[in-house]
């Protein structure tokens, strides 16, 4: 089978692509509007672009033509928070992704534990084991999504994930994106070292 993104439906060619790129993290995103209205929604076009600074990015859509709330939120308070989602938060996780409406708070439409950030105005989510505090670093409009790259300003770990103070995966069991309504739980770790090369002597 050979694709062509120009000839078929971009819905299908969505499909495609969802279900290849697999498994993607899920960014879990906590925004708050300036008036204080609460908002919590997953998405998994997400990824670390740089650690120099610390930067991570997270790609928007737009739904029914508008900008979601989480854009919105961001776009005018320059805030949000990335927490982590493991196995036992994804059902609360995935209620969080319907189309509701602006004024509903999915904290306590799902019954999450907002947690008080140190950096930023928008909570944690209390039940996700790591929870970064991001300020916006710049919105690039890319077709039809929106590109929020956020700074991280500060990262909240549960010790329970911890091994020797570094986040161990097995404890972690983080909640993987794949296509349709499908997810996966890292429960199988392979270790594969990289090559150790000696760089060659310079004249």
């Amino acid at each position: 089978m050979i694709l062509d993104p120009t000839s078929v439906r971009p819905g299908a060619f969505y499909q495609f692509m969802i279900s290849v790129v697999v498994p993607r993290p899920i960014a879990f995103v906590s925004t708050m509007s300036p008036e204080g209205q609460l908002n919590a929604a997953p998405f998994s076009y997400f990824n670390a672009i740089t650690n120099q600074p610390p930067l991570l990015g997270i790609s928007i859509n737009r739904r029914g033509g508008v900008p979601k709330d989480t854009l919105r939120n961001i776009e005018r308070t320059r805030e949000f928070v990335v927490n982590t989602v493991d196995e036992a938060l994804g059902l609360r996780m995935v209620q969080t992704s319907g189309d509701w409406p602006a004024d509903v708070d999915e904290f306590q439409l799902t019954g999450l534990t907002p947690i008080p950030s140190d950096l930023v105005r928008p909570p944690r989510v209390g039940e996700s084991p790591v929870s970064m505090e991001c300020r916006l670093h710049r919105i690039i409009e890319l077709g039809a999504t929106f590109f929020v790259v956020g700074e991280i300003l500060r990262a909240h770990v549960k010790d329970e994930v911890l091994t020797n103070g570094r986040v161990d995966i097995d404890k972690l069991r983080p909640l993987g994106r794949l296509g349709g309504d499908g997810y996966s739980v890292v429960r199988e770790v392979i270790h594969m070292a990289r090559p150790k090369v000696e760089p060659k002597p310079t004249a």
